[in-house]
């Protein structure tokens, strides 16, 4: 975008435009401002004071602009002067256009307003001057001077963008059929072809002028517009082999190095509150302290404040300061603290500098190594020397098809990174592309077992196997992977520049949707985001007897729906009725062993027939975990009673009894921070907090009452 912009929008407001054509819904007014309001809104949402805009209104029943006096300047009036448009202008702004209830106005001479606007506004300074005009050419126009006003815009540098409702436009494909060829006001006779015709003649004589119809500026409102990120220095130094303070002979080459990929990110929400009645000024702050301007919203001020426990103070708990404080690193379970003044060493004590440390040839390099976004490195401006000293560095690492490996400190003090420097020529153009390098402790290594053999324990290796796909299955999905080629498509799938990123360009359209029309709903997701998230129609269509040869080869079944309470309270039956247990004698005593406690636990729920069944089971469990957390030396015994209070807490949900487990969690916690099971056991809730084995909230299972702010609640020792 350009450093400074002034633009003006000229809307025709004559009471035709109230009118709908074409089977559109809304009106023609309505349907106009789409366009408008994106343009607006984007100038808005730039928040940039050097983004000016102004807003004309053409056929409005008062007349209000600096040329009233003159003849043919009636029913124009200025409805924003031209200057940075903030959040609170856009609402007024809202309300000020509506259709008027006259036909009169002259378009040619609403041009002539804006252009004394602009010239008023940006004087002689460097600007890019636009004005757009949006008529449906249903109005009387005095085309006597178009020449003269043209001559004038060339002269201001001015582009002009006619926007005709309904106009004809041969390049776009769209033409009236039944265009009305005279309209009568009760001043005069015009013709609306004889006006289009007028505005083409105005447009034509422009050094910049745009002529199209309305219908072809709203049908690329879809299409995002990419915004052009100004690119800014990462590094201006010197590049390196060897250390030239020791060698005369090592390379030194000065560079500039600047961003040349960037992540774009959606934008982000700021916390707000609703206003009260009593507050009086619409420019609040926000956590970050700027100013935040709004009607109806206040920015949060964010306060913290800090606690220690003290026995002798109110509640169990003192406030303290922040300049109070201490840092202090987690080494294990204890905090070791490095006060303020010594902690500089902690920090890599490194210099600006940007030093090559070795080649790699291409085909040893591993693509899977690049990390983060790339940055391009050429020779420094007006310097030939380090010109040519690059040129002769890039065409090496071509020819011998190799990439530098480098070091750089992008200032004093910062850290070290390693990147990979690729070599690009073009007739007119060297340079150094590069991309970050991980570290050792970047890398994630992970090991699977092969896809084409199964190797058992005893080391032997099968290559046919249950877990190993067959022939059949080999060839089914071979020919699906070959059917879904895109490359075989007529034209690139996905170029680049057509290709958004949905998330981005969603948020923007729904905030300035909302922006503008508060109480609307968001409109659906265009077509256009959406374009690549699944394949071509006629590819789907061509693939399908391949898809379903693959379903039928690799028996594909659906999959049921998971149900909630795997197990119920009533045991599971055998169909011949007979009681399995009692004829193969076991004693069905639901008692639970302390040294046998899991399996027993889980047998005890499996023949439980009544409540009180399940409660005396979850009785049992819960005192042998006391038990064990009692009697434990130290943590010797808390592994065993956390793998029990792990397995009572899964079987109960499943068994839908979440109040039973809450019920024992709770008492269990008291005990334990109170010191009733065996002294100070807080190591043993640290260890509950470790592996999650608190409250189970309603979201795991629905009969609890517990929400889950109150499960995480739980978790703080208190």
């Amino acid at each position: 975008m350009a450093d400074k912009e002034a633009t003006v929008f000229i809307l025709d407001l004559g009471s035709s435009m109230a009118q709908s054509h074409h089977g559109r819904a809304e009106s023609d007014l309505d349907w106009s401002m789409r366009f408008v309001w994106d343009k607006i809104t984007d100038v808005v949402s730039a928040n940039r004071k050097t983004l000016c805009v102004g807003v004309v209104g053409l056929r409005t029943d008062e007349t209000n602009n600096k040329l009233q006096d003159n003849d043919g300047y009636e029913n124009i009036s200025v409805l924003q002067e031209l200057g940075p448009l903030p959040m609170s202008s856009l609402r007024s702004l809202q309300s000020s256009i509506k259709p008027s209830k006259t036909w009169a106005g002259d378009a040619i001479s609403a041009v002539v307003v804006a252009v004394d606007m602009i010239d008023t506004f940006a004087k002689k300074l460097k600007y890019i001057r636009r004005i757009y005009l949006i008529t449906d050419g249903q109005g009387a126009m005095d085309a006597d001077d178009v020449e003269d006003i043209a001559k004038k815009m060339n002269d201001s540098h001015i582009q002009l963008t006619v926007l005709g409702v309904d106009f004809d436009d041969p390049e776009y494909g769209f033409k009236e059929e039944d265009k009305p060829p005279t309209k009568v006001s009760r001043v005069q006779k015009y013709s609306i072809a004889e006006n289009e015709k007028s505005l083409r003649s105005l447009v034509d004589a422009c050094e910049n002028g745009t002529f199209a119809t309305m219908a072809d500026a709203v049908d690329r409102l879809d299409t995002p517009t990419v915004k052009s990120v100004k690119p800014y220095k990462t590094y201006d130094g010197t590049l390196t082999l060897g250390d030239p303070e020791k060698f005369p002979a090592a390379m030194q080459i000065n560079v500039e190095r600047y961003f040349k990929t960037h992540v774009a990110r959606p934008l982000g929400a700021s916390t707000v509150v609703v206003k009260s009645e009593g507050a009086g000024t619409q420019s609040t702050e926000t956590a970050d302290g700027d100013q935040m301007e709004g009607i109806e919203f206040s920015g949060v001020k964010q306060a913290r404040t800090y606690k220690v426990n003290d026995p002798d103070a109110p509640g169990g708990k003192r406030d303290v300061e922040f300049d109070s404080l201490a840092k202090g690193f987690e080494y294990g379970r204890t905090a070791v603290h490095i006060s303020e003044s010594e902690h500089n060493i902690t920090k890599l004590e490194t210099r600006k500098s940007f030093t090559i440390v070795g080649f790699i040839p291409w085909d040893k390099y591993e693509m899977f190594l690049n990390l983060g976004e790339t940055c391009v490195t050429h020779a420094r401006k007006f310097d030939e020397k380090s010109e040519v000293a690059l040129s002769s560095l890039v065409r090496a690492l071509l020819e011998v098809e190799s990439y530098a490996i480098a070091r750089i400190v992008t200032k004093d003090g910062k850290d070290p990174l390693l990147v990979l420097l690729a070599p690009h020529a073009e007739p007119d153009w060297e340079c150094l592309y590069d991309v970050p390098l991980p570290f050792a402790e970047d890398i994630r290594s992970y090991q699977f077992p092969p896809l084409d053999r199964v190797i058992t324990v005893s080391g032997q290796t099968l290559t046919k196997h249950r877990f190993l796909p067959s022939d059949e299955l080999e060839k089914a999905m071979s020919n699906y992977v070959d059917a879904m080629d895109l490359s075989t498509e007529p034209a690139e799938y996905a170029p680049i520049d057509d290709s958004y990123n949905p998330s981005v360009h969603r948020i923007n359209n729904a905030v300035k949707s909302r922006a503008v029309h508060p109480d609307a709903p968001v409109g659906p997701i265009p077509e256009i985001l959406m374009r690549f998230s699944s394949p071509p129609q006629d590819l789907i269509e061509k693939v399908q007897s391949r898809v379903d040869s693959l379903i039928e080869t690799a028996e594909v079944k659906k999959v049921p729906p998971k149900v909630k309470g795997k197990r119920r309270r009533d045991a599971v039956k055998p169909i011949s009725g007979l009681d399995v247990d009692a004829l193969l004698g076991e004693e069905r005593k639901g008692q639970i062993s302390p040294d046998n406690a899991v399996p027993d636990f889980k047998n005890a729920l499996e023949i439980a027939a009544s409540e009180e069944a399940l409660q005396d089971a979850a009785k049992q469990m819960g005192a042998i975990i006391r038990t064990l957390v009692t009697d434990s030396f130290g943590d010797s015994k808390y592994a065993q009673a956390i793998e029990c209070l792990g397995v009572m807490r899964e079987e109960l949900v499943n068994m839908d009894e979440p109040k039973l487990f809450n019920a024992f969690m709770r008492d269990l916690k008291k005990n334990l921070l109170s010191g009733a099971l065996g002294g100070d056991r807080r190591d043993f809730w640290f260890k509950v907090r470790w592996s999650r084995l608190g409250l189970i909230d309603n979201e795991l299972s629905e009969p609890s009452d517990v929400t889950p702010d109150e499960a995480s609640e739980f978790y703080k020792s208190r």
